[in-house]
């Protein structure tokens, strides 16, 4: 039951039925103003009395009302005799009964009653407002029944239940609001400000006020201040933001449109003149944690003495212990009164203390800004501690102050002179203050204080006196700078919120150079920085620092990333420091997207691996395919290739692939060096745990490079292929750790004793750590177990069982060799591709697997034997490059004696048979060329050379003619002059015409690269009776061999020799060719001599040698070329008339002796009349090349 009335024996429930209904509706009226006593006193429900933190000292009525639960009694006007059992009883009004029924819990009987009352016409406003309010049906937190608001102890007793109607919560705890309770209809806007909590909003409006205000507002609540323009645009703004945060872009659009006179970029906009406020979210977090009035502050802190208790024991011991005990009407009216009287002493009490505080603030900024003396600094020194307290609430909520605390700043005494009365109203000093209210102030803050000591002057000065006399100091505190420097941050939060209001202002002021040292104050202040959007900007300030951030200044940045992840964790990264990645991905300066490309590897550790594998992946690869600066493309592989180390998302494999091939095509040399040392072999490491590198990846390789093969038969993309193979080799050390870690005795692999060693040359030298064998199994030591382990394994008990060097063996070799056998020989590039691939296979797989596996698979393939010279299949095999590849790259892995005896004897019986069967020898050229690039190989080659030239057969000796031509280029000329020339005045002298023929190509090369005279004088001597001995007047073959040669290195012999040895012979057989009588010997000529003046003409030629044999030969040669080649003819007659101008200029215009070169040059419009013309023709495409080339 709500109410009884005193009498009738406690029955209680009995209405009178003599009273009319316009007298229940007068009781309705009266009820109205009653019932904030009814509230408070049943606000206290099931308190403890005797709790201090539960009971305000201010309101001696709450004690009361604890004691009593439920007591809301409503008394009708009419006096009762106290203890009367036969007086009327007094009439119950409908509102006590509701206020009962809500207080009880009885809520379905209340709602009963409210749609009973509403189907009457009678519609009751405690029971409209309390249904029409759905905060009665949701709570924040399930507060026990009685208690305040969650930290604020004793909330309840200080203005009953925040100035609501009873809480919902105090019969029987929480009740969870149901979903259709909350439309648009029902919802009251108004109780949720965003001042603070909806509590301390409505208990400030129940105490300031007046009391018919309050009757007029709950009776009617549907009546509320309308929506401000400018809150609206403001909440407008805030709405679109939390849309957009949130992905609701299509509601965020239609939102727009509806707003279309609001612009949402733009926080100036909205029209008010403040900073924009925190986003929704946060608004949303901070809603229980405002304290707008002093009223909540004290009630924080408060606490009850022990003379206070006793002073109200006697009001405890007079309540009637239940509501059956009879109350006269007097008392209750007195009840009545006094707590409304009550009620506004506690609100003009708070309302002077606010003012006090509002005034002390402005006595702190007043004397922080003419620095008061000593003396007037402890004449305010209360002041300065309320000062204290206020900052320190605006940062954090303060605690309620525990009994311990109280016992300790209970004697502490603060002193207000005189001095400072005078800025403080006389009722509000220190003596009006209570003692309990003082004992309030934080602990820290008054011993702080207390703790400092001025010296103050032996001076009778007036403290006016004091404050004239400073204010001559100038200082300034009227400036956001000054305010920050007149006020010292307290504690570790106060030193990051004014560092995150004074960075944004410094940062702009410090010299680009040295900016870098602002990175740990920033990194410092946005990890301990309370506040998201601070924290945010913070970070925006660190990425943008610097305009165009250098090498150092990027790893500064870097380093300050790592540690901020380090401390703040993967949640934090991914939403603060991974947008601001996101924001400077597309950046005009390459620096800023280098900053960016490098941010993502060095922060995936401290990622989310979800984040890692989708975001910052997905992030990498568009900067692969979009960025156009090397430098950015090459951060990016790197950082892939750390993703590539984290990453454990399986799905993600395919991806990878297809990022590791873009990479390898990569225009850029820069990008394609980064693949091989961090991406690929990062990408081979998790490739190998999921199994995939024997099964996908280097078959997947194979495949492409057989699929070039096959569509390049006329034409190669010898790029790709180095593209391809290049990954294989680069591979070899992923593959050979495979091959050890599933060995059989990789159980047995422990390290004990003494470990083994490993040579230094064991291994090629890795490309990176990464391709390093001991950093893929782990260290040097279990290496070199593992190494002593695998060749014991290979020399004495075989592969059996051993399924990864099985495949190795089986699949992986013979389909390399086969692919070996489809390059094109004379392509030096692939012969030099492969032969580094099989070389780094080999020496990574050790000496014994390649003499057992790997050796025997290509001597099966290439059978050199006598018996094969006539075989078509032999013969095949050995003009293809296989025979260099095998040569070069297997053959070559060990340099022991009888390593070197084997390629001695491997080149020795290619050669023989190569020319033996008259086969082509663009194999043994290839092999010669890759060897004779080493000059490691050039006494090798030339023992290999010696024995051809002393070879019984004639055709064996040719050959070895032939390769000298390509040894001498590399040679130096010890050997040249040692070794080679005289080997080929041996064979210069053979019986055979051919070997002597064979032999004028190597001279030639000697003139064109020795510079020795002695040398160029033997090789002048031997040319020279080619040309003039009599036997070879009819040796064609051999003038051809000579002029092609001539035309060869001509150019670029020593000029001594080309004027005075080879234009004269020239000029004598273009003489001679005249008088040839065979058209096709004399066209054979012809065409030679034609490509050797072609390739002689752009050479400076002296003015009588032009005279007296260049023009000469090229007029016998025109006479040749008019009956046999036109076109040849048109071309020499442009050549001779060029010549003969120049030679005409140099006599009109220079006097005798002197030079000019640009004389000697033909002019453009000849030049491109010859190009034209060769153009035309089908001459030897290497003589051509020669036609245009400078002299050295």
């Amino acid at each position: 039951m709500a109410a009884m009335a005193p009498g009738g024996g406690g029955s209680g429930s009995g209405v009178n039925p003599f009273l009319s209904d316009s007298d229940e509706d007068d009781d309705e009226v009266a009820a109205t103003e009653d019932r904030r006593a009814g509230l408070r006193l049943g606000a206290g429900v099931g308190l403890d009395p005797g709790s201090a933190g539960s009971l305000s000292p201010q309101d001696p009525m709450a004690l009361g009302s604890s004691a009593r639960p439920g007591l809301a009694v409503e008394m009708s006007a009419a006096p009762a005799a106290p203890g009367g059992s036969g007086e009327t009883p007094a009439r119950l009004s409908i509102d006590a009964i509701a206020a009962q029924l809500l207080r009880d819990q009885y809520l379905l009987t209340a709602l009963e009653l409210h749609t009973e009352l509403l189907e009457s016409g009678r519609e009751l406003p405690r029971l409209r407002d309390y249904f029409s309010n759905p905060g009665n049906f949701e709570r924040q937190s399930g507060t026990p029944p009685g208690m305040g608001a969650p930290g604020i102890p004793g909330a309840s007793i200080v203005g009953g239940a925040g100035g609501r109607e009873p809480s919902t919560t105090s019969g029987g705890g929480q009740l969870n609001r149901a979903g259709s309770i909350s439309t648009l209809d029902s919802l009251d806007f108004a109780r949720y400000s965003d001042d603070g909590n909806r509590e301390t909003d409505e208990r400030v409006a129940e105490h300031e006020v007046p009391l018919q205000e309050r009757k007029n507002y709950k009776s009617s609540p549907e009546i509320q201040e309308p929506i401000k323009p400018l809150e609206k645009r403001a909440l407008n703004f805030l709405v679109n933001e939390f849309l957009l945060k949130n992905n609701y872009k299509l509601t965020s659009i239609t939102f727009s449109d509806e707003n279309d006179d609001q612009d949402f970029e733009l926080w100036d906009d909205v029209g008010l003149n403040i900073p924009k406020p925190p986003d929704l979210l946060q608004l949303y977090r901070d809603f229980g944690n405002h304290q707008v009035t002093g009223k909540d502050l004290v009630d924080v802190a408060s606490g009850v003495d022990e003379d206070e208790l006793e002073a109200l024991t006697p009001i405890l011991g007079n309540v009637p212990p239940t509501l059956d005990t009879p109350l006269p009407i007097e008392n209750t009216l007195l009840v009545q009164k006094l707590e409304d009287k009550i009620s506004l002493l506690n609100n003009e009490k708070w309302s002077l203390m606010e003012q006090i505080r509002r005034l002390e603030s402005e006595m702190d900024i007043l004397k922080a800004e003419h620095f008061a003396t000593p003396a007037v600094g402890d004449s305010v020194q209360p002041s300065l501690v309320w000062s204290s307290q206020k900052d320190s609430e605006d940062n954090r909520q303060s605690p309620a102050v525990n009994s311990s605390d109280q016992e300790k700043t209970k004697d502490v005494h603060l002193e207000i002179p005189d001095a400072a009365d005078s800025f403080i109203p006389k009722e509000n000093s220190s003596g009006s203050f209570p003692r309990k209210e003082r004992e309030e102030l934080p602990p820290s803050s008054v011993s702080n204080k207390s703790t400092l000591h001025f010296d103050q002057p032996n001076r009778k000065l007036s403290p006016a006196f004091h404050q004239a006399l400073l204010s001559f100091c100038r200082m300034s505190a009227d400036s956001r700078l000054g305010s920050e420097v007149s006020r010292i941050a307290d504690s570790e939060k106060s030193v990051m919120l004014m560092l995150g209001r004074c960075l944004p202002h410094i940062v702009p002021n410090v010299l680009l150079a040295k900016r870098e040292e602002l990175i740990p104050l920033i990194l410092c202040t946005a990890c301990l920085h309370p506040e998201p959007k601070e924290r945010d900007q913070l970070l925006h300030i660190l990425f943008n620092l610097i305009k165009r951030p250098d090498d150092e200044q990027r790893q500064m940045i870097l380093t300050g990333c790592v540690a901020f992840a380090r401390h703040v964790g993967p949640t934090r990264v991914e939403a603060e420091l991974l947008p601001q990645c996101w924001e400077q991905i597309n950046h005009k300066y390459p620096e800023r997207r280098l900053l960016v490309a490098e941010s993502c590897g060095a922060l995936a550790p401290h990622l989310p691996k979800e984040i890692r594998s989708s975001l910052v992946l997905s992030m990498l690869q568009q900067m692969l395919m979009e960025d156009k600066a090397d430098l950015v493309r090459e951060a990016v592989i790197k950082s892939l290739g750390i993703i590539m180390g984290y990453i454990d998302d399986p799905d993600k494999y395919q991806q990878g692939f297809e990022l590791l091939l873009s990479a390898l095509g990569d225009p850029s040399e820069r990008v394609v060096s980064a693949t091989h040392q961090v991406f690929l072999p990062a990408y081979a490491a998790w490739t190998t745990e999921l199994g995939n590198l024997q099964s996908h990846l280097i078959p997947t390789l194979l495949n492409k490079i057989e699929k070039l093969l096959r569509e390049g038969e006329h034409g190669l993309d010898e790029h790709k292929l180095h593209m391809y193979l290049s990954a294989l080799q680069s591979l070899i050390p992923s593959l050979f750790a495979l091959v050890l870690q599933n060995a059989p005795f990789s159980s047995k692999a422990k390290l004990h004793g003494e470990v083994p060693h490993i040579e230094v040359t064991r291994f090629p030298r890795p490309m990176s750590p990464l391709q390093d064998v001991s950093t893929i199994i782990g260290s040097r030591e279990q290496l070199a177990v593992l190494l002593q382990l695998y060749d014991y394994q290979l020399e004495h008990e075989g592969t059996t069982g051993w399924e990864s060097l099985l495949w190795v063996v089986n699949q992986l070799l013979p389909q390399l060799i086969e692919i070996v056998g489809k390059i094109n020989v004379t392509s030096t590039a692939c012969v030099h591709e492969f032969s580094r691939f099989f070389w780094r296979l080999c020496r990574t797989f050790g000496k014994i697997f390649t003499n057992t596996k790997v050796k025997p698979q290509f001597q099966e393939i290439l059978r050199l034997s006598e018996e094969n010279i006539d075989s078509s299949a032999g013969n095949g095999v050995l003009t293809k490059a296989t025979v260099p590849i095998y040569a070069t790259g297997v053959l070559t892995c060990y340099i022991q004696e009888e390593d070197r005896k084997l390629l001695v004897g491997f080149l020795e019986d290619v050669m023989t048979l190569l020319s033996l069967s008259h086969a082509p020898l663009d194999s043994l050229k290839a092999s010669f060329v890759e060897l004779g690039a080493n000059p490691a190989y050039h006494e090798l080659l030339l023992t290999v050379l010696w024995y051809g030239v002393v070879h019984t057969s004639a055709l064996v000796r040719c050959t070895a003619a032939r390769m000298f031509e390509l040894l001498v280029k590399g040679v130096n000329e010890t050997l040249v002059a040692q070794r080679v020339v005289p080997a080929l005045i041996t064979l210069s002298s053979d019986p055979e015409i051919s070997v002597r023929i064979a032999t004028i190509p190597a001279f030639g090369t000697i003139m064109e690269t020795v510079i020795q005279r002695e040398l160029l004088e033997r090789v002048k001597m031997q040319l020279a009776s080619f040309l003039e001995d009599p036997q070879y007047q009819d040796q064609h073959s051999l003038h051809t061999e000579v002029i092609r040669t001539f035309g060869r290195v001509g150019p670029n012999a020593e000029p001594r020799f080309r004027d005075e040895f080879v234009i004269p012979h020239l000029h004598k057989l273009a003489l001679v060719n005249n008088l040839q009588i065979v058209d096709s010997k004399k066209l054979d000529i012809a065409t030679h001599l034609f490509e050797a003046y072609s390739a002689l003409s752009c050479c400076f030629i002296s003015e009588d040698l032009m005279v007296n044999h260049f023009l000469p030969g090229l007029r016998c040669l025109r006479t040749d070329m008019e009956h046999l080649s036109p076109e040849h003819e048109v071309i020499l007659s442009s050549m001779i008339k060029e010549c003969e101008q120049k030679v005409e200029n140099k006599t009109v215009q220079e006097p005798p002796g002197s030079m000019s070169i640009a004389a000697s040059l033909v002019s453009e419009d000849t030049k491109t009349k010859f190009l034209n013309k060769m153009g035309q023709l089908t001459t030897s495409g290497a003589m051509l090349a020669n036609v245009f080339q400078r002299k050295k």
